[in-house]
């Protein structure tokens, strides 16, 4: 994948809406919350991260692949490499 990434500002947004809702997490937990509760919240933090890490794999792929068909290269391996980054993270 490419050596210089940029990130998008809505994944930075998500990224900040993901560090709030662990600081309000957190806070259940400071405050004595059910166990049902702060899980919940936690599940909700997880599909969250789950989602930015996809924008962030997707976004990357798109800039390497045009960086590679530029080259003249076979961007094949690049999609793979991206799958697997993805099913790693899980």
């Amino acid at each position: 994948m490419a050596d210089t990434y940029m990130y998008s500002d809505d994944v930075k947004r998500r990224m900040k809406r993901i560090e709030g809702q662990v600081r309000g997490v957190l806070r259940m937990m400071e405050e004595g919350k059910p166990c049902k509760e702060v899980v919940s919240q936690l599940s909700a933090v997880r599909s969250a991260a789950d989602k930015a890490m996809a924008q962030i794999v997707a976004d990357n792929l798109q800039q390497c692949i045009l960086e590679e068909q530029a080259q003249g290269g076979d961007t094949r391996h690049l999609v793979k490499e991206a799958v697997e980054l993805l099913v790693k993270s899980r």
